[in-house]
């Protein structure tokens, strides 16, 4: 039965599908038709060698997602449309569970099986593509020690996360129980982001504190002067999985943590460094990071106040291919096919994050150079095999960062 709901679902999905197609096609044309050639901003650090080296990585990548954008679109008509959710509903129907037990196994089960699909895409992007540019440092043994941490994890978390939420949306059905819902959410997320550094973290990667000498004296220096408090600066061993580097803030409160990749500090100068670090101090000075979980928490709250609208509809349900009318049909639902509803606002957080990467770089040049942000981008850009020249219309409606040549230019700018 065709009802409104399936339409729009399938309008949507259609649009999303067909946006994204385009985008990364012409990304790739764009990509392998400047690879002859090293912008000229950069070829004193990037020789034509490594340029192309990262054109074809892009390509390798873009290709890669392609066939996941057809995948995924085809399993999301399957499982909706086409019964797979209700089929899995009506296994965990003839268990005898409790209402609620038997809710919180499928929504577990029905999200392992959708990670389950895309295993093989993990598997190619790791030991085909990563692998045949240099950058993979896993073996087979942890790639599966990894993914069996994963799934413990997500059982560890997750039981008790839907069965709390189930039994509120039980007790509270035909009331604000979206509203209750929420503050369940953020206190779940705010706890796991404080817990993040400390005790989950570690689950995957060792974390050893920086060795005393001349750079982690400058990185003290420069937290004393941003007035940023840490509970500690560490060096993560990404070198046990990848040869990509980085460094980033996690923790939340008094549990706040740096964490540099060590392939990061093997490649940078204490120059380069200070200036990275001031360039996420950046986004902390500037409140970014709280705006972002401000805005999340705002969106979730909207998303949820809609769910407790559309729960009422018995077509939210018999439109997606769900005969079972039950909140934890209503969350899955929710999970996985409202999303396509609200695909625009992804460009316009891109269009956001990239404002915050530029106050974030106009922060590390008042406070260490431009000179040194400038030169630690061009090694990263290089050492990462990131594209020098993405398509402008990809750019814009993807990339969380301002393609190489604008950021770059916007840091020289800033020196003058």
């Amino acid at each position: 039965m065709t009802t409104w709901i399936t339409i729009t679902f399938l309008l949507t999905l259609s649009l999303n599908f067909l946006i994204e197609l385009w985008l990364n096609v012409k990304n790739q044309f764009y990509i392998s038709s400047h690879s002859s050639t090293v912008p000229e901003e950069f070829n004193e650090v990037v020789n034509l060698e490594a340029h192309q080296k990262a054109a074809n990585y892009s390509r390798a990548k873009l290709q890669l997602s392609r066939f996941i954008l057809f995948f995924d679109a085809a399993v999301l008509l399957f499982m909706t449309l086409g019964g797979g959710f209700q089929e899995i509903y009506n296994y965990w129907l003839g268990t005898g569970l409790s209402p609620i037990w038997r809710d919180t196994a499928f929504l577990l089960s029905t999200f392992w099986f959708l990670s389950l699909l895309h295993l093989p895409f993990s598997w190619i992007s790791t030991f085909k593509i990563e692998q045949e540019f240099g950058f993979n440092k896993m073996t087979p043994m942890k790639f599966v020690s990894d993914l069996l941490k994963q799934w413990a994890l997500m059982l560890a978390l997750g039981i008790p996360l839907i069965w709390v939420i189930l039994k509120i949306m039980t007790a509270y059905f035909n009331e604000a129980w979206w509203l209750y819902t929420w503050i369940i959410w953020i206190a779940f997320n705010l706890t796991l982001m404080w817990a993040y550094p400390k005790w989950i973290a570690p689950i995957f990667n060792k974390f050893t504190p920086l060795e005393e000498g001349e750079m982690k004296q400058r990185i003290e220096a420069l937290l004393q002067k941003t007035g940023f408090e840490s509970n500690g600066i560490f060096v993560m061993d990404g070198s046990s999985r990848s040869g990509h580097g980085n460094a980033y803030f996690t923790g939340f409160g008094k549990n706040k943590r740096i964490v540099f990749f060590d392939t990061l500090l093997e490649k940078l100068s204490p120059d380069e460094v200070e200036a990275v670090l001031a360039h996420e101090l950046g986004h902390f000075k500037h409140g970014h990071i709280k705006k972002m979980m401000a805005e999340s928490f705002i969106l979730s709250l909207v998303g949820l106040a809609l769910l407790g609208w559309l729960v009422q509809q018995s077509v939210f349900y018999t439109g997606l291919g769900m005969t079972s009318q039950t909140p934890a049909a209503a969350l899955l639902l929710f999970a996985t096919v409202v999303p396509t509803l609200f695909f625009f606002l992804g460009p316009i957080s891109a269009i956001k994050s990239r404002k915050n990467e530029f106050e974030a770089d106009a922060f590390a040049a008042q406070h260490v150079g431009a000179e040194h942000l400038i030169s630690a981008l061009l090694k990263m850009y290089r050492d990462n095999a990131s594209s020098l020249t993405p398509d402008p219309s990809y750019s814009a409606y993807h990339d969380s960062h301002p393609p190489a040549k604008i950021r770059i230019d916007h840091l020289k700018s800033l020196q003058k």
